[in-house]
C-alpha cells in the first residue's frame, strides 16, 4: 500500500515498500509509461524480503546505517523512516516517487497499488510481533544517531589539517526556503444535458362526411305498352359516402441550444510551507541572531 509523505502545495510525494526487485521494477517502468519520471529506487541490491536474517534485538539506526543514511534526504515522518529502513533491513525494495502533479496522484497512487506495494501498517504488525520495538517517540528522532555521526566526523578531523578559519567542510549553510506556487487546472464542476425523445398523443378531429343512399320508388302509371316494354332490361345506381383521410405535417415549433458564461471568483488558497532557520552563537555562547534573513521578509 504506497503511503503519502508530505504534500508540497502543487506537487505531492509518495512511497511504497516491495518484497521483490521484480514488483518494484514492474511498477517504476509503469509509473514512467505514465509519464511519471521523478522515481528512486532504494535497496536495489537487496536480495529480496524474508531472504536477510534479522536481528530485531538491534536498533534499526545502528543496523546496516546505509540504509538509514540512504533515505534521510526524502522527507518522511520519523516511523515511517523507521519502517522504510527496517524493510530494507530485511531485504525489501523502497520506491519513491517525487514531485507528483495533481492530476497524476491518483495514477501513480494505483500503479503502486497494483503492482503490489506492502501494507505497511500490517508489515510493521508482524514485526512488532517478532519482538521489533519500532519507532519511540521517547528518544525523539534520530538525534542520538545524529550525535554518533557527528562525534565520528569530529574524530576524523582531527586526523586532517584544519581549514582555515577553523571551518568545518566548506563553512557554509544552506537557507532553504519554500515558496507556495498555485497554478490551476480545468476540472468539471457539472453537466446539463439535453435529451430528445419521440411521445405519442391521442388526438381526435371531427370532420363533417357525406354520403349517397339509393331509393327505390316505385308508382302506378297506365299507358299503352308495346313489344319493346316487353324486353329484359337492368338498371344500377351506386351509393357514394366520403370517408376520411389521414396525413400528417411535421413541423419545427421550437429551438434548443446550450451555451456558456464564463464567470471568475477569487478562492484563498492556504498551506504550509518550510524555512531553514539559523541560530548563530559566538564564542561566548551568546546568541547574535536568530534568523540573518529576517529583515529581508
Amino acid at each position: 500500500m504506497a503511503m503519502e509523505n508530505i504534500n508540497t502545495g502543487a506537487t505531492r510525494t509518495l512511497s511504497a515498500m516491495f518484497d521483490t526487485r521484480a514488483e518494484a521494477d514492474r511498477a517504476i517502468a509503469a509509473l514512467q509509461a505514465a509519464g511519471i519520471a521523478d522515481v528512486v529506487l532504494t535497496g536495489g541490491d537487496n536480495p529480496g524480503y524474508g531472504s536477510v536474517e534479522r536481528d530485531v534485538a538491534i536498533d534499526t539506526r545502528t543496523h546496516e546505517k546505509g540504509f538509514f543514511e540512504s533515505i534521510g534526504d526524502f522527507f518522511f515522518p520519523e516511523e515511517d523512516r523507521y519502517a522504510y529502513a527496517e524493510g530494507l533491513n530485511r531485504g525489501g525494495y523502497l520506491v519513491t516517487v517525487s514531485n507528483i502533479a495533481s492530476d497524476q496522484y491518483e495514477t501513480a497512487l494505483d500503479i503502486l497499488d497494483d503492482e503490489g506495494a506492502v501494507d505497511l501498517d500490517a508489515r510493521e504488525a508482524e514485526w512488532r510481533q517478532e519482538g521489533w520495538s519500532g519507532y519511540d517517540p521517547a528518544l525523539g528522532d534520530t538525534t542520538a544517531y545524529a550525535a554518533e555521526r557527528v562525534e565520528t566526523d569530529t574524530y576524523v578531523a582531527r586526523d586532517r589539517a584544519p581549514l582555515e578559519g577553523d571551518l568545518n567542510d566548506d563553512g557554509r549553510i544552506d537557507v532553504v526556503e519554500e515558496r507556495l506556487l498555485v497554478s490551476k487546472r480545468e476540472a468539471e464542476g457539472g453537466r446539463v444535458r439535453v435529451r430528445s425523445y419521440v411521445r405519442e398523443t391521442p388526438v381526435e378531429q371531427d370532420v363533417e362526411l357525406r354520403s349517397e343512399r339509393v331509393n327505390v320508388e316505385r308508382r302506378a302509371v297506365d299507358r299503352p305498352a308495346s313489344d319493346a316494354d316487353f324486353a329484359e332490361r337492368t338498371i344500377e345506381a351506386r351509393e357514394y359516402v366520403e370517408a376520411p383521410v389521414v396525413h400528417k405535417d411535421a413541423r419545427v415549433v421550437e429551438e434548443i441550444n446550450l451555451n456558456t458564461d464564463v464567470q471568475t471568483h477569487v478562492e484563498t488558497v492556504r498551506d504550509t510551507v518550510r524555512k531553514t532557520e539559523v541560530e548563530i552563537e559566538d564564542e561566548r555562547g551568546n546568541i547574535v541572531d536568530r534568523d540573518l534573513d529576517a529583515d529581508r521578509r
